[in-house]
């Protein structure tokens, strides 16, 4: 049985460890991790919208010809939650297999603790775009 990329483990791990109270400021500092979309994605073209999100969040995974997943967000800075989650998940699934994501647990950000720094609405959010990353990555998995 595959299990998620150990780097995002490794992310996960040093969530739950945290203490309540930075919670929020770890999270945030992923706010930056993602990168502006190329230019040749300016329109957004292939991306898929994520409703559940409070604000106007689209998503791509591409599983390369080597194997490996690439993802493509694009979240507005106002959104820094948000921004924040597509962050993780770039990190963490920099490099990894289909396998790999696909093994990442649903539940995700509870496991990390998130659940009782943030809205339940966000959570929620967060736990979409992880859905439909893993549904793209499944579709192109067959």
């Amino acid at each position: 049985m595959p299990e998620m990329p150990t780097r995002l483990a490794e992310i996960v791990d040093e969530f739950a460890a945290a203490p309540r109270d930075v919670v929020l400021e770890m999270l945030l500092e992923y706010a930056d991790v993602i990168p502006p979309l190329p230019p040749e994605q300016a329109d957004r073209e292939g991306m898929e919208q994520v409703p559940e999100c409070q604000t106007a969040f689209f998503l791509r995974a591409r599983v390369t010809p080597e194997g490996t997943v690439e993802t493509l967000f694009d979240c507005p800075p106002e959104a820094p939650t948000t921004r924040a989650f597509a962050g993780i998940l770039a990190e963490g699934l920099a490099g990894a297999t289909p396998a790999e994501v696909l093994a990442v647990p649903d539940d995700l950000y509870q496991r990390m603790g998130l659940a009782q720094a943030i809205s339940p609405l966000r959570v929620r959010g967060g736990t979409a775009i992880l859905a439909r990353l893993k549904r793209q990555v499944r579709e192109q998995s067959r």
